[in-house]
């Protein structure tokens, strides 16, 4: 009586494919697993942009010419703005008080570039004298970032405020990222205006 079977040879043969597809198959799934990963942290980062964008339109449309003091007691501009670590100082309308708290609805405002290539937004409970609240982070991987200011048709790359124009008619935030990529948005001031501009550049 003959028995049906395999040979080594042809065992082997079978094991050899099986190998090569699983491999395949391997690759492929650790493929889709590093492109969904770098997807979702770009798509995090698009909405980090956005974010940063809504806050700034909200912040800049109701800035208001109220001065204000710092911890020390001494006078500051309603609104300053420079290429430093400290890039943007606004005194801003709006500001919700839906617990009825014994406080104004203006907020002083402040944009900061840290050390760590990240902007933040720092908020301060009152107007004058208050210590800051913990800064919140709006976009990490960030190189650079300048600001100019446009008064009266003119755009200039300092800002001095003056009785008569206590702040600019618009702000031009240009932002380098770590990867080279560069943004130049441009906000209206204290007009109310909610939709920025953004031009993106391949560095």
């Amino acid at each position: 009586m003959k028995r049906q079977g395999f040979t080594l040879v042809e065992m082997m043969i079978a094991l050899l494919i099986f190998s090569l597809l699983a491999a395949a198959g391997v690759s492929l799934l650790s493929f889709g697993v590093r492109a969904q990963v770098v997807a979702g942290k770009k798509l995090d980062d698009v909405a980090a942009l956005y974010r940063l964008d809504g806050v700034l339109v909200a912040d800049l449309a109701q800035a208001l010419p109220r001065t204000v003091r710092d911890e020390s007691g001494a006078s500051r501009p309603a609104f300053e703005g420079s290429n430093g670590a400290s890039l943007l100082r606004v005194v801003r309308g709006g500001w919700d008080n839906v617990d009825g708290a014994a406080r104004s609805n203006l907020q002083k405002v402040e944009y900061v570039l840290s050390e760590n290539g990240t902007i933040d937004r720092i908020a301060y409970p009152m107007l004058d004298g208050a210590a800051p609240l913990p800064a919140a982070t709006m976009l990490t991987n960030v190189s650079t970032a300048s600001l100019r200011y446009r008064l009266a048709g003119a755009w200039a790359d300092r800002w001095q405020a003056s009785p008569d124009a206590p702040l600019p008619d618009a702000v031009e935030l240009t932002i380098t990222r770590t990867d080279g990529t560069v943004f130049r948005e441009l906000f209206l001031v204290g007009t109310g205006n909610n939709m920025p501009k953004r031009v993106a550049n391949a560095g």
